[in-house]
């Protein structure tokens, strides 16, 4: 772990670059828009701490009334739970055994569920926590159109919920039908499409699981893009949400219907003016090693005439409109990175800024935890 960048009570010159900072008033506003929004629905709210990784935010994501988090790796879920968060949706499936008997100890101090889509892990499973002595929650995961994993929706998922209920040292809880692909279809009617297939799949697909005789309490999904429309559904009673909190420049890209909240960006990449070789260009601290690039460059926040036009490992390249002029050495930069949660997992530590003072210094605990 890296020391951390600033100190709480400084001012935002005393921030060493790059370094990760989050506009607190605009993170906090976006907690408390999806818990509002959430808030009576009869729905649970569960955020996914892959975006943020920080057992900080999933307690005041709690706070506010979350159930509790979802994770994506074991090693992921061990260091929330290692910092007090006691429910957790591992939203992936496992099957190496090492981590298996991992996830089952997790599950003496906490409630850990995790995902199936296939017969063969479930008797592992079982196995495991009979042997920790605990019990796992699982969800059978059916593909309702990311393409990613997941039992065909329908009948295919009734074996897999059965042969879950009779194992010794597991509880069946439900389906998972999260649509991934859809959160970033960039029209209103495009994502409305793809939910109202994805919620007549999870429908049908619950259906036949209590036909054959086994309870199926939850259907867990949705995501930053879409989440209202699994809310509104009927069918869905968990939402999952992740990005929400911190927003980013590729869902910022998402045309949003009348109806659809706004989020805030909340999440930036803080860099410094370092060099300004020509008029025309402007070299940043902030390169490929400070930023993620798989959706796009990052976009500079707030100031007209400079954009990020390139990146190697340690440099960032502006553009500088010569109308505008040039930035002054040692400048501070805010960047929108593409993609947050690969972004966030470059760094040890998330500044917290309220206007221009350091309020708090949080770590990123389950940084790297990609076993």
């Amino acid at each position: 772990m890296q020391r951390p960048p600033a100190r709480i009570g400084e001012a935002l010159a005393a921030v060493e670059t790059p370094a990760l900072v989050v506009d607190l008033d605009a993170f906090e506003h976006n907690l408390d828009l999806m818990a509002n929004a959430v808030r009576g629905s009869g729905l649970a709210l569960r955020p996914h701490g892959k975006a943020h990784k920080c057992p900080d935010i999933a307690k005041a994501q709690i706070a506010r009334g979350a159930v509790g988090i979802c994770c994506q790796k074991v090693d992921e879920a061990a260091a929330f739970v290692a910092a007090g968060i006691d429910d957790i949706l591992l939203t992936n499936e496992i099957v190496a055994p090492a981590k298996i008997a991992r996830l089952a100890a997790l599950a003496r101090s906490a409630t850990i569920g995790v995902l199936v889509d296939d017969a063969q892990p479930i008797a592992d499973l079982s196995a495991a926590a009979v042997q920790a002595g605990g019990t796992l929650d699982v969800c059978v995961e059916i593909d309702v159109g990311a393409h990613r994993c997941g039992v065909a929706p329908g009948a295919a998922a009734v074996p897999l919920a059965q042969a879950i209920a009779a194992a010794p040292g597991l509880r069946f809880r439900g389906l998972h039908a999260y649509h991934g692909a859809a959160q970033h279809l960039r029209q209103p009617s495009q994502r409305l499409a793809a939910i109202e297939a994805a919620s007549a799949m999870a429908a049908q697909t619950k259906a036949l699981i209590e036909a054959a005789g086994v309870p199926c309490p939850v259907v867990t999904g949705a995501g930053t893009g879409t989440w209202q429309l699994e809310r509104d559904s009927h069918v869905y009673t968990e939402l999952q949400p992740g990005s929400y909190a911190f927003m980013d420049a590729d869902y910022g890209r998402n045309a949003l219907a009348p109806d659809e909240h706004a989020f805030e960006h909340s999440l930036y990449v803080l860099a410094t003016v370092m060099s300004t070789p020509t008029p025309e260009r402007a070299i940043v601290d902030a390169g490929l090693k400070a930023s993620a690039f798989d959706s796009g460059l990052p976009q500079v926040h707030a100031v007209r005439g400079l954009d990020y036009v390139k990146a190697s490992d340690e440099h960032g390249v502006l553009q500088v409109d010569p109308a505008r002029g040039a930035p002054a050495l040692g400048d501070r930069i805010w960047l929108i990175p593409g993609h947050c949660d690969p972004t966030v997992n470059l760094y040890d530590w998330i500044v917290g800024m309220r206007g221009e003072r350091v309020e708090c210094v949080w770590p990123v605990a389950a940084r790297g935890a990609v076993g």
